[in-house]
């Protein structure tokens, strides 16, 4: 397979070059994602505008980690599992939900096992989800708006996901540290 060009600041104009400094900005460095993903731009426009429409979510910020995390565990998408998982740390995500996502066991926490139900259920049936299925979500405590926080979430990741699984993007240094 042909390699994808990895963009810099450096090696890169225009638009590009402008979004990337601007992560870097923000970041305090550019997560490997976007270096590829600069390829096209609007790819990094539409993950980081999508993204900040999470904040419009009733989601807390911790829920948003864990349901992430869980697509980019099912997509088997190495690096968002990397960065997921460190974004859930500062988060205060369930360290203990976290650990279970990523080695396949079952979550104790029964509104965080919900919310990964729900997620994955999404993703396996693209979008068919069953009436028990939300039945259980809506048990938990969730709501209908919150299935649609989840279709975000599916979106976003789709995106990251995929363009992570041609491109293959090595983990940051700085995500591993915050593990």
């Amino acid at each position: 397979m042909k390699q994808f060009k990895f963009h810099t600041p450096e090696n890169t104009t225009g638009e590009a070059k402008t979004l990337l400094e601007n992560i870097n900005k923000n970041y305090g460095f550019i997560p490997n994602l976007f270096g590829y993903m600069a390829e096209a731009p609007y790819t990094i426009e539409a993950y980081t505008y999508l993204t900040t429409l999470l904040d419009k979510t009733d989601l807390t910020p911790a829920q948003q980690q864990v349901a992430m995390l869980a697509v980019s565990h099912y997509h088997d998408c190495e690096f968002c599992k990397v960065a997921h998982r460190a974004f859930a740390k500062i988060n205060n995500a369930n360290a203990e939900t976290v650990e279970a996502i990523i080695s396949n066991k079952v979550i104790k926490d029964s509104k965080d096992k919900a919310l990964v139900d729900m997620v994955i259920s999404i993703v396996e049936n693209r979008g068919w989800v069953d009436e028990d299925s939300l039945s259980g979500f809506y048990a938990a405590g969730f709501s209908q708006r919150n299935v649609y926080d989840l279709i975000l979430v599916t979106s976003i990741k789709t995106l990251s996901n995929y363009s992570n699984h041609l491109s293959q993007p090595e983990a940051n240094e700085q995500f591993v540290a915050m593990l």
